[in-house]
């Protein structure tokens, strides 16, 4: 059986530090490490044999030289973007080589307009929440600014979305007959500490609100020939850091790339 192919992109970090001041003149940072945040995603598709799964921080796709990113859209069947703010889209790393100044125009291709053709014409994507995704805090997820809203089965707010507390949320089923929550009750899932509040978009279907709320848990969309999944809050830590331990977890991500790719 020849695996379906799932490009993700964010849920990673580097930690510097600590950083030590001995004297005013003596202060040094003492370490560097990486965290993966994405591993428990990805373990959760992989674990089924059907997927495999190219997990990779964002800053490597802000990286990408021109038809890198082309190339990707049409070798995978579902890219997914997870904490991944707007201008990892719209800036290139040659618009701040000064020694590219003065030459030829500096231009890049329109990752946006990519991301867009690339939907219509037949990749799946899911939009997954966090600080940096939908909206965002401040305002920095941007991503209905762009035209990703065109993709996405939800409606951004054009404010900080960010809805936090310390004792969680849970999510409450609208459409229990939907294929994603085949075995499984979304409203026993361990307590999540944070949400994006976006609103439902015509002609898509939410199939999850936070319970207390109408605001989308998680909802999807088609949108020419390909299919589009949000799901408001993080896969991963901090918001994550008790979802990812739930029995049904990894069900849950299969059963949504299943439905994304029937």
């Amino acid at each position: 059986m020849t695996k379906k192919k799932i490009y993700y992109i964010g849920d990673w970090a580097v930690m510097l530090g600590p950083y030590f001041a001995e004297t005013p003149f003596n202060n040094a940072m003492k370490g560097v490490e990486m965290f993966n945040y994405g591993k428990y995603l990805q373990a959760a598709l992989e674990s089924s044999g059907e997927y495999e799964v190219t997990s990779v921080p964002t800053w490597d796709f802000y990286r990408m030289a021109p038809g890198e990113w082309e190339q990707i859209l049409e070798s995978y069947d579902t890219i997914i973007f997870s904490d991944v703010e707007l201008k990892n889209f719209q800036l290139a790393p040659s618009f701040f080589d000064r020694s590219q100044f003065g030459g030829e125009p500096l231009t890049f291709p329109d990752r946006v307009r990519l991301t867009v053709e690339a939907m219509h014409a037949g990749t799946h994507m899911m939009f997954l929440g966090g600080w940096l995704s939908f909206n965002g805090e401040m305002g920095k997820g941007g991503w209905g600014r762009s035209r990703l809203a065109e993709i996405l089965p939800v409606e951004c707010l054009s404010v900080e979305d960010l809805v936090e507390s310390t004792e969680g949320f849970r999510g409450l089923v609208k459409k229990p007959e939907h294929m994603i929550f085949n075995g499984i009750d979304i409203h026993h899932t361990p307590p999540i500490l944070g949400y994006n509040r976006v609103l439902p978009k015509e002609e898509c279907q939410v199939l999850a609100c936070w319970e207390g709320s109408s605001d989308p848990m998680l909802a999807v969309g088609t949108f020419g020939a390909g299919r589009s999944l949000a799901y408001t809050s993080d896969p991963a830590p901090h918001w994550g850091c008790n979802f990812v331990y739930w029995d049904d977890y990894a069900r849950f991500w299969l059963n949504a790339m299943k439905y994304l790719l029937s």
